[in-house]
């Protein structure tokens, strides 16, 4: 099994890069052209070759990775969030629609930026 990065410690655009490098090694490894992948998805060669450089768009991402038969990865990429029992609590049978602000979350942000 390949290398395990550690993403917490990278830069969106680092970790955008290394998501397209890895992009690219899964066309590869099917045995796949740029412009077999831009036929399957509906998009231009151009596009594919810039989501292998780490700069695409989510839904062109979708796309790609449909016309690779690879969707199934997203629930890998991003599982599904279930709502815990905590917020549903506090939400009496409501479902929620926006994060509250708080002074401790704010400050953590910042200090994760500070970071990039």
């Amino acid at each position: 099994m390949g290398n395990i990065m550690e993403l917490r410690n990278m830069s969106p655009v680092a970790i955008a890069e290394e998501l397209g490098n890895r992009l690219k090694q899964a066309r590869l490894n099917a045995d796949l052209t740029q412009a077999e992948v831009a036929s399957r998805a509906g998009l231009n060669r151009r596009t594919i070759l810039n989501a292998e450089k780490g700069k695409v768009q989510l839904e062109n991402l979708v796309a790609i990775l449909v016309s690779m038969d690879m969707a199934d990865q997203l629930n890998v990429f991003l599982p599904v969030q279930e709502i815990s029992p905590i917020q549903l609590a506090k939400l009496n049978g409501q479902k929620r629609q926006r994060a509250s602000r708080s002074k401790n979350r704010n400050t953590r942000i910042k200090e994760d930026k500070s970071s990039w």
